[in-house]
């Protein structure tokens, strides 16, 4: 799992530098997206359902960059979406354009519902996690302060 954690963080890592993330920003991310792929791997292996390991780590994974943007004082997509990359089903994207280029419907329209399913749960968690007011996550700047 160690190793999980770090090959994520360093694919996130990449990933910021390929958005000129500042480089003071680019261990928080990785760190975010690597817990965010800890979330996912791990509920994954316990046999969770498939929407809810990847709304699961995308609303943690959205949480860690809002509270990363109010303790850095930076927005929150320096995190969030560098921090996406590692759960993002790349893989079933693909096989989806594969599938449906090779005329094997039933396939093709098996990946694109599993894929639609994960990446919908992916946009909700972050939308759930967006939606969390300000004022809770404000709170950590006053901690900070003091």
């Amino acid at each position: 799992m160690i190793i999980q954690f770090l090959v994520a963080m360093v694919a996130t890592a990449a990933f910021s530098v390929l958005y000129s993330v500042p480089r003071k920003n680019i261990l928080p991310g990785a760190v975010a997206g690597g817990v965010g792929w800890i979330i996912y791997f791990t509920l994954e292996k316990v046999g969770a359902d498939t929407i809810v390991y990847a709304f699961t780590s995308a609303f943690f994974l959205g949480v860690i960059s809002r509270i990363c943007a109010v303790l850095f004082k930076t927005p929150v997509t320096l995190y969030l979406l560098p921090g996406i990359f590692p759960i993002v089903p790349g893989a079933g994207i693909y096989y989806t354009a594969y599938y449906f280029f090779m005329n094997d419907m039933a396939s093709f329209a098996k990946n694109a519902t599993e894929t639609t399913k994960i990446a919908l749960a992916i946009s909700f968690g972050i939308i759930f996690a967006l939606s969390i007011p300000h004022g809770v996550f404000s709170l950590l700047s006053k901690l900070k302060k003091d």
